[in-house]
């Protein structure tokens, strides 16, 4: 006999169908929100786009002057533009501008030997201020013939130092590699142009000053010092130490004293040519000082010169003995000039000036002597640039001796 349930309904399976129903009514009216929530941010968004192109639009329409274009259809075109040449480069930026003649007057500064172009200028100073015999001889007058003197012998000094460096390049390469040619800071080509000009502009200067002491000083400089460095047959006289050393001294000693006094003296003074006295111990100091000078500088570069056949003092007689030679002739220069100034007939304080002046250079020399380094290029060299140093002191010394 089956069995009948307690509490049975005969609407309980339509109980559960409706729960149902409502359940899934109640799923179907969530999507429903979420699907309008949805499409009413998607609105909302493509609105906020819709703005912003159509502000583009405009502005690229006041800008260009173009038609507005479609938001489905817009096309961007991009245009390379070249890059700017290195002329406009220059042209367009001062500091660039500024910043390559900095670099070529520094290229130029070492490619013309600075200390012996320092070196002549004092020269000329000192040998001009001799030809001084009063105090109103300190006029506009003198610095104009200084300076007529001074521009076209710093033509002359950018040929010959560079007339060298072209005909050395391959030497150079081993012993000075820091020079502008050898390290390609300039090129052959460039160098070889700065020095054809600077010679031809030396010349027409002294031609339009019209001194006569003036050109011969140019002559005298420009023949001997291109037959120092050219190397052509019967020419290229450094291979030849004692000819190197008389070119040193004749220029020097004797040519750059006298022709610039003379010029001072002769052409802007418009006295007769004398010989006085303290152009007279110049001309002595200058003498042992130069031939120091023509034999010290070839101790540095024993090296190279023995590589390419030159011969000079160092590599022959060893640079021991030669160094030793060339301090007792800066010694010597220095005591002749300690005499002729303590024994001048000018005032007390110049003469105590002169004296204990060269006294102090003769010490500072020998004082150096024992820090050098005889096998060291770099510690010779070092002594090569004081020697010039206290060649520059020496000339302001010179010029107060009477």
């Amino acid at each position: 006999m089956g069995s009948v349930p307690l509490f049975s309904s005969p609407n309980a399976g339509s109980v559960t169908t409706g729960g149902n129903l409502w359940r899934s009514k109640h799923s179907t009216k969530n999507i429903y929100y979420a699907s309008l929530q949805h499409k009413r941010k998607t609105r909302i968004e493509y609105n906020l786009l819709r703005s912003q192109q159509s502000s583009l639009n405009h502005q690229y329409k006041c800008n260009e002057g173009g038609p507005t274009y479609k938001e489905s259809n817009i096309k961007y075109v991009v245009k390379a533009a070249p890059a700017p040449s290195g002329s406009e480069s220059l042209a367009s930026s001062p500091k660039n501008i500024f910043d390559s003649v900095k670099n070529f007057l520094v290229i130029l500064y070492y490619f013309c030997y600075p200390y012996s172009m320092i070196a002549r200028t004092l020269c000329t100073i000192s040998a001009s201020f001799l030809a001084v015999e009063k105090l109103s001889d300190i006029s506009p007058l003198f610095f104009v013939g200084l300076l007529q003197v001074l521009v076209a012998h710093f033509f002359m000094d950018l040929y010959i130092n560079g007339v060298n460096q072209v005909f050395d390049l391959e030497i150079d390469k081993i012993n000075k590699p820091y020079l502008p040619l050898p390290s390609g800071k300039l090129s052959f080509t460039n160098g070889v142009f700065i020095v054809v000009s600077s010679a031809v502009l030396s010349f027409w200067l002294s031609s339009i000053i019209g001194s006569r002491p003036l050109i011969w000083s140019l002559i005298l400089c420009f023949l001997p010092w291109t037959g120092y460095s050219v190397n052509v047959p019967m020419l290229r006289w450094k291979r030849y130490p004692l000819i190197a050393a008389m070119l040193m001294f004749s220029s020097w000693a004797i040519i750059f004293p006298i022709t610039f006094f003379l010029h001072m003296q002769t052409f802007v003074f418009k006295r007769p040519a004398i010989f006085p006295r303290s152009l007279i111990v110049t001309v002595v100091f200058l003498s042992l000082y130069s031939i120091g000078i023509a034999l010290s500088k070839d101790i540095p570069d024993v090296e190279g010169d023995k590589k390419f056949g030159i011969h000079s003092f160092s590599a022959r007689l060893g640079q021991k003995q030669v160094f030793w030679i060339c301090v007792s002739l800066f010694e010597m220069a220095f005591g002749v000039a300690l005499l002729a100034g303590v024994t001048s007939s000018a005032c007390l304080w110049m003469k105590i000036v002169t004296g204990l002046g060269n006294a102090v250079l003769a010490s500072i020399l020998w004082y150096q002597t024992q820090y050098v380094d005889l096998t060291s290029p770099a510690s010779t060299r070092s002594f090569y640039m004081l020697i010039w140093k206290l060649l520059y002191a020496a000339y302001f010394l010179l010029a107060f001796i009477r």
